[in-house]
Formats: structure tokens, sequence, C-alpha cells
């Protein structure tokens, strides 16, 4: 078979399966399964299937995945995570659009803690959502933020969608962690300059009220109490891999039990809250693994069918500058992200665009950095962004989709100039891992 024709078949299947509603792992099982029997040879070729699933999954490096998401939500279900949002709060009583800048800065800081955009998302449209709605803010004003701020938790350290990527891709686990974390911070300053920005053009996108009379320490020290030691957790596990000291896993064990002594010093850990959180990331940990053991063997049955070889071929034929090559790869992940969720792009793309990048040697540092910020862009984009459901659980039930797509268009615009901006000027991502080299 030709490999236009095998590629065809096999990309077209997974989405056939994913439109009618089957699971992504499964959808991507039930393509290798038939692709293991057509291009490997029948019962041997769902032999090696196994073997490759189980080589796949039995490596040290996917731990620090799991221990990120047990750090996130040891904070989140203890309710730490909602005192830090709330002294935020306090800190900037008095500025004009409080609460949508608090959903930039709380969502950030939050961040930090969780590396998961849907817990981001979720926690702000709970706990800001509602005194939104009260005092009067414009839907676009409540919500753009939120879901702007929301997908920056799989940019900013510790990202478990980084580690996922490292692990599928080969690239430096410690290194794209670390890169992630300026182009975020860029990512929230340009939230937060739009915030302000579109407040004082016109107040009644969130109108002033006042507020009780605070003392400065009422002000300052709940965020001494309860942000800066959650930010000290989120200095000791990039500052260990920054320093050498520590391996992305020894990090990410030392974020999880930081988060753990964190929350019984608080009096917020109970048995409860601790049984909800392992429960919540054994049900995370089962999807990745079904998730990479779908992924590893697509991609390997992707090569033997030709597929892989046929569209490199091809590329150095046409030979493309880097620019347009990155161009073009960027466009085609927020072309599915309009229709598909970041893990399906992920696995769709990944087996094509790695060998693509390393064949036109591109840093690949800076190329997963780019593909983590489209696939962050790709979680807002209507009309099937995650992200946008998510808004749509947590909002007031009279919330339409046609209001949640007007609130994160502006967002989304801003988080594509960004994209661009990365392309033109490397150096902002790769900076802090040629640091960390250093």
């Amino acid at each position: 078979m030709d490999w236009y024709y095998a590629f065809a078949l096999l990309i077209g299947l997974v989405v056939i399966l994913m439109f009618i509603g089957v699971p992504v792992a499964l959808a991507f099982f039930a393509v290798n399964i038939f692709g293991a029997i057509y291009f490997l040879g029948g019962s041997a070729g769902l032999e090696q299937l196994t073997l490759n699933i189980v080589d796949g999954l039995v490596k040290f490096s996917l731990a620090p995945i799991m221990m990120f998401v047990l750090m996130g939500e040891i904070l989140y279900q203890t309710g730490v995570a909602l005192r830090a949002i709330d002294a935020v709060d306090k800190m900037i009583a008095r500025v004009p659009g409080r609460l949508s800048i608090l959903a930039v800065v709380g969502g950030t800081v939050f961040s930090t803690l969780s590396g998961s955009s849907m817990a981001n998302t979720a926690l702000l449209g709970t706990t800001l959502m509602p005194e939104m709605k009260r005092r009067g803010y414009h839907p676009n004003m409540a919500m753009g933020p939120i879901l702007g701020t929301g997908g920056i938790a799989m940019l900013i350290p510790p990202s478990g969608m980084a580690v996922l990527l490292g692990s599928l891709s080969g690239i430096s686990i410690a290194a794209i962690l670390i890169a992630g974390a300026i182009p975020g911070l860029i990512m929230a300053a340009v939230h937060l300059s739009y915030v302000v920005v579109r407040c004082w053009m016109n107040p009644n996108l969130a109108p002033p009220y006042d507020l009780p009379r605070m003392s400065l320490w009422e002000r300052v020290g709940p965020f001494l109490l309860y942000v800066f030691p959650l930010l000290g957790l989120f200095g000791v596990v990039v500052g260990s891999i920054l320093g050498g000291i520590a391996t992305p896993t020894e990090s990410a064990a030392l974020g999880a039990i930081g988060a753990l002594v964190a929350s019984a010093l608080y009096g917020a850990l109970t048995w409860e809250g601790l049984k909800k959180s392992l429960l919540e990331t054994g049900k995370i940990a089962v999807m990745i693994f079904f998730i990479i053991g779908a992924s590893l063997t697509f991609s390997q049955i992707l090569a033997f069918s030709g597929a892989t070889n046929g569209l490199l071929s091809l590329m150095r034929e046409v030979e493309p500058t880097t620019l347009t090559l990155i161009a073009g790869m960027m466009v085609i992940m927020l072309i599915l992200g309009c229709f598909m969720d970041p893990l399906s792009i992920l696995l769709i793309t990944l087996p094509f665009f790695m060998p693509l990048a390393e064949f036109a040697k591109i840093d690949l540092i800076w190329f997963g950095v780019l593909m983590l910020l489209a696939l962050e862009i790709s979680q807002t984009t209507p009309p099937f962004g995650l992200l946008l459901f998510c808004m749509k659980g947590v909002a007031p039930p009279d919330t339409t989709m046609r209001q949640i797509y007007a609130a994160v268009t502006p967002f989304i615009l801003l988080e594509i100039g960004i994209l661009i901006a990365l392309i033109a000027f490397p150096g902002a991502v790769t900076w802090l891992p040629a640091l960390l080299s250093g």
C-alpha cells in the first residue's frame, strides 16, 4: 500500500471513531489493533503491540505526571487553594475590575500549583463567577479572564501536559518544564494588561463597588500566610530542577509531599480530602496511561506502514523553510483545536511533527513549548474547546455558549499573538533551559 493511502486510512479511522463518540484512547487502540493485524503480520503483530505497550508504560520518566497531579489535587480538594485565591483578593481589594484581575493573578498562582487547566478553570469559575454576576460584571469581563488564564497551567511548571509531551517526544522533561515558565508569565502579563486597559476604557464592564475598610495587616497578612508559602512550594519544585539538585521525578515528589505538609499545617488535611485527592489522581493516571500506550503504538504502526517515511520524503522534495514548516504545523494544530481536545491533537500530530522537526534541525525545546501553547489555545477555540464546556458547567444556568464564545475570543487573539511572538523571538523560550544546561 502506498504511504499516502496508509496515512489516510489510519488517520481517517481514528477521526471517524472519535466523531461517533468513541473515547480517545479506545479509538486509538482500535486502530492500533487493526494496524497491527494489517501492517505487522497478524498474531505476531498483536504480540508485538502488547510488548510495545508494556515497554512504553514501565518508564520512570512518567512518574512526575502523577506526582504533579497529586500535588494539585491535594491543594484543591483540601481547600488550601481557595484560601490562596481569597488572600490574593484581599491584596487587590480596591483595584478597578478587581475580580477580573483576581481571575488572572489567582489563576496564575494556582497554575504554579496544579498543572491542570481543567482544575484551574473549574476552581476560578466556581469561586468567582457567582460574585461577578452579583456585582454586575459583563459576561465578557467575567468569563474571558477565567478562560484565558485557565490554560496557563499547561505552560507554567509543574505542567502535566509538558511532562506527557516530553515523555512521548523524547524532549528533556526538565528542559521543557523550565522553558514554559517565561511564556506562561508573558501570557499572564498580557492578559492582565488587557483587563486593566479594557476596564479603564469602559468601567461598565466591571462596575466598581464599595468594600469594608481593612487594615494593612488584614490585606497583607492572608497573602503572607496562604500565598507566600505556596509560592515557596513552587520555588522548591522549579528551583530544585533548575539548580540540578533534583530530577523532574524527585522534584515532583517533593511538590506532592510539600502540598501534603502544607495542607496539614493549615489544618485543612482530612481523611476525606486525602481520599478524594488520591481517587481523582488515580482516575487521571489511568486515563494518561491509556493515552500513552495508545500513542506509542500508533506512532510505531505509522512508521511500519511507511506513512512517516513517505511524509519525510515529501518534505525533502518540497524543502520548506524552517519558518514555513513551523507556521504550517501551528496552523494545523489550531485548526484541529476547533474540533478535538488537546490529547487527541497531540496523539495525531506528534508522530509526524517530531520527525519533521528533527529533519529541519529545529530546536526541540522551543518547538515543544510552541506545541504546548498551540494546545493551550485549542482548549478555548470554538466550537469544541474543553475549557468552554468546563465554563458552561460552572457558569450561571442562563449563560449561553454564544456568550462564552464572545468572552473568550479576545483572549484567543492575544494568545495567537503571543505564539507568533515566540516564533519570532525563540530566545524567550530557550534562555532558561540554556541556563539550566549551563
